[in-house]
């Protein structure tokens, strides 16, 4: 998640300002000195080196030219030589030249830190138009050589898989893409749009390559033009998943109070599948997942989890002594806040370890203030420092308690020694309260402020829970609702739950409601996601399913734009969208081969369906599939 320093400063001038820094240390009066000394050290190496990888690459270009007999791969190679010269030593002077600074500093950060850390170029559009422009009034580029050099770009990101996962971590994120996504449109550092000529280039480029990654987003603001989203939506229509939808007014709101300034608001964006920050300024980890139900599981059973007997939780009190709504919520509340305690306890010691045996010096040398401050990235450096924790299955912790408090304590047509008996069977034999359960409460994503004032107390609690408390780098822990695919994983390590869900099932994702539990159409899903306070958090993640045919012509397109506009007045964070039948995914589910190409968005990313487990596949398939506006 980068700023445009890069395209403003070479490596050299940033060793200069790593060299005035070492010689400002204050070895009398600062006991982080000798510290800081060691670091910006680190910082000076990884600079060379970077420049070093640059000129080996010049250097084989050189070599390579000399022996090409085609003249017209011959000027190619030497052009390559000319430009791996330059950058990253230089700042660049032409597109090809800063599209090239930044791929060395992408290959830089990921050997360094892991394949699979989301780092990405940030606001792309508004980094290259200034080239782009440039090249066009000087006669030195043309719009369809800037496509060409965009499409090298893509397949560059796309050659470049995440490692390979196991156990766990396997579970809770079943790709290999890296999360590297590339915002486009929004605003500029005035606060005006922030839309160009570039910006459309890579709308037509995400539309050709139709590729997995780099993932691709726009930011929508309400000084962007229709036709900006317009673009966008013809994309969407073919059912690849990109570009996901954000909403630029707001991010700028959210970061703004998290305490950025409004500059650096305004050039931040998304990255990963949905999480916000002050591009090129901050250091935002993503600390786990958070299984919200498994909250109310343990509530329900006084801290003690059913699949294994132990006690895990802290005693809330007999749930068949609670004697309204009020006395279990207050019992989940105590549960979450305990829980979360453990969770940070735990992330503080692996931040500290991260600080002491991990350091990023090359990443640090592109983020403000790591330099200035002889601080490494992981260890307080950058300007601003986030620590996320993403709550899991929203709409089922969400539907389970408005379960509990319509049928046992509201309408009281259910006792909580029934429901918990049904619960401990997994319904078998039980199978009419299941319905009464699936079919006959109040659900969140259909527009009704019975559930969705539960979703509401849910949201609260864990905002209080998390919000503002300290991390280990003198920055804060925030909120974010995203899942990416672990809502899989955490509805396998949970028994039956009230909303008529069986055990092993998987939880809803990000803050979608429960799959086939909203019914009312993609417009009462907004106004129920609408209710959240968007605002409060770091991003939000909202799937929806399209059949093809409800955006078909130029009134599916403007319905589209219609409805994404009306979801971010109403200050939604981010909406994404898949536009397919359930019954073509079926097929491809029994016919792997005949669907090869098939991509479907899954969370914060798109993924070939034949490549994702079964589990999943059937998820994507449960998801509402909206068949009219």
């Amino acid at each position: 998640m980068l700023d445009n320093k890069i395209y403003r400063k070479g490596m050299i001038d940033f060793k200069r300002d790593i060299q005035h820094s070492l010689d400002r240390l204050d070895y009398l009066n600062d006991p982080q000195a000798l510290a800081k000394r060691e670091e910006l050290k680190a910082m000076l190496i990884c600079a060379d080196a970077i420049i070093r990888f640059a000129e080996r690459h010049a250097e084989r270009a050189r070599e390579l030219s000399a022996r090409e007999p085609d003249p017209q791969r011959r000027a190619e190679l030497q052009r390559i030589a000319e430009v791996c010269s330059h950058v990253p030593a230089h700042a660049p002077r032409d597109f090809w030249e800063a599209l090239q600074y930044y791929w060395f500093v992408h290959l830089g950060v990921t050997i360094e830190m892991n394949p699979w850390d989301s780092f990405c170029p940030g606001r792309l559009d508004q980094h290259l138009y200034p080239f782009y422009k440039k090249g066009l009034d000087e006669g030195t580029l043309t719009r369809e050589q800037a496509q060409e050099l965009l499409q090298c770009f893509w397949i560059k990101f796309n050659n470049q898989p995440a490692p390979p996962k196991v156990g766990v971590t396997a579970a809770e994120s079943g790709t290999y893409t890296d999360f590297a996504q590339i915002n486009n449109g929004g605003l500029k550092e005035d606060g005006s749009d922030g839309v160009n000529d570039v910006t459309f280039l890579i709308l037509d480029v995400i539309e050709e390559m139709r590729l997995v990654q780099p993932s691709s987003s726009i930011q929508v603001s309400k000084k962007n033009p229709d036709r900006f989203i317009k673009r966008a939506a013809r994309i969407i229509r073919t059912g690849f998943g990109q570009p996901s939808v954000f909403n630029t007014d707001l991010i700028v709101q959210e970061l703004i109070r998290m305490g950025k300034s409004v500059a650096d608001a305004r050039n931040g964006g998304s990255s990963g599948c949905v999480e916000v920050g002050a591009f090129g300024k901050e250091a935002y980890i993503l600390t786990g997942y958070f299984n919200l139900p498994k909250v109310l599981e343990l509530t329900l059973n006084n801290g003690v989890d059913p699949r294994t007997g132990k006690q895990i939780g802290i005693e809330t009190g007999d749930p068949e002594q609670f004697g309204s709504f009020e006395q279990l919520f207050e019992a989940y509340r105590r549960q979450l806040n305990h829980l979360i305690d453990v969770k940070m306890r735990g992330n503080n010691i692996i931040e500290r370890l991260y600080a002491m045996y991990m350091p990023a010096p090359f990443l640090s040398i592109l983020i403000d203030d790591c330099i200035a401050r002889g601080q490494d990235y992981h260890d307080g450096g950058p300007r601003y420092t986030t620590n996320y924790i993403q709550g899991v299955g929203l709409g089922t912790i969400t539907d389970a308690l408005t379960a509990i408090k319509h049928h046992v304590f509201d309408r009281r047509t259910l006792s909580m020694n029934e429901l918990l008996a049904a619960l401990r069977a997994n319904f078998e034999g039980h199978e009419p309260l299941r319905q009464t359960l699936w079919q006959r409460t109040p659900k969140y994503g259909n527009d009704d402020d019975y559930a969705d004032d539960v979703m509401r107390s849910v949201f609260e609690a864990y905002f209080q829970a998390v919000d503002g408390r300290p991390n280990t780098k003198g920055g804060r822990y925030r909120i974010n609702l995203l899942p990416t695919t672990v809502h899989v994983y955490f509805g396998s390590v949970i028994g039956a739950t009230p909303d008529g869900r069986k055990a092993g099932l998987p939880l809803s994702e990000g803050i979608s409601p429960v799959q086939g539990a909203d019914r009312q159409g993609p417009t009462a899903v907004l106004r129920s996601a609408a209710k959240m306070d968007h605002g409060r958090t770091g991003g939000t993640l909202l799937n929806m399913k399209f059949n093809p045919q409800v955006l078909e012509g130029e009134d599916g397109l403007d319905n589209l734009k219609d409805l994404i506009r009306s979801y971010f007045r109403l200050d939604g964070h981010h909406i994404q969208f898949n536009v397919v039948d359930a019954e073509t995914l079926r097929q491809a589910q029994a016919k792997p081969e005949e669907y090869l190409n098939l991509i479907v968005r899954v969370a914060g990313y798109s993924d070939y369906f034949v490549d994702l487990g079964q589990d999943l596949q059937n998820e994507i398939i449960a998801r509402t599939e909206q068949k009219a506006f």
